[in-house]
């Protein structure tokens, strides 16, 4: 499996700011993936520099005794920059349209380059880099629709190599 990335969404949050820390049900996530993945052969840790990504990955670090490298790239799209009552339907729709940007915010489409940007850039052909960012940019890199967003857990993990993503919910 080298040469492969795991990607990772971050571990339950008390939030969606980005200063937002892991709840304490994270925490526990964030040790059992640590627990799951060490001994997978990860050697390198990327992550967004959002602090529940940050936390989720610093479990994963303390146990393999691994840097974590922060890529602003990794951060969680904004959808729009204003407080939105229908935000929910207009993520459907921004699932439907990948061009579509409101006000403030980012569309699918550049979301997307964003993160596959990231990538492509991220892999060691010595080991396996685990890259740990949020649900909707994650959802954007695999290709999945509203409804493959909708069923995200925290924490899940797809394999990612050069053929295929496969989901994997390690604990």
């Amino acid at each position: 499996m080298k040469d492969t990335l795991l990607l990772i969404r971050h571990a339950r949050a008390a939030g969606q700011a980005p200063d937002a820390p892991l709840t304490p049900e994270g925490v526990a996530q964030a040790g059992a993936l640590a627990e799951t993945l060490s001994g997978c052969g990860i050697t390198r840790i990327i992550s967004s520099p959002w602090r529940r990504a940050v936390d989720t990955a610093g479990s994963l670090a303390e146990r393999l005794s691994l840097p974590i490298q922060t890529d602003e790239r990794l951060t969680e799209r904004v959808l729009s920059s204003a407080d939105r009552a229908d935000w929910m339907g207009r993520l459907r729709e921004s699932f439907d349209d990948e061009h579509l940007a409101l006000p403030g915010g980012e569309s699918g489409h550049t979301a997307r380059a964003r993160i596959l940007a990231v990538l492509e850039g991220a892999r060691d052909p010595a080991g396996i880099t685990a890259v740990v960012s949020h649900g909707n940019l994650l959802a954007l890199a695999l290709g999945l629709d509203y409804d493959g967003w909708a069923n995200l857990r925290n924490p899940d993990v797809w394999v990612w190599d050069a053929k295929a993503s496969v989901r994997w919910k390690p604990v």
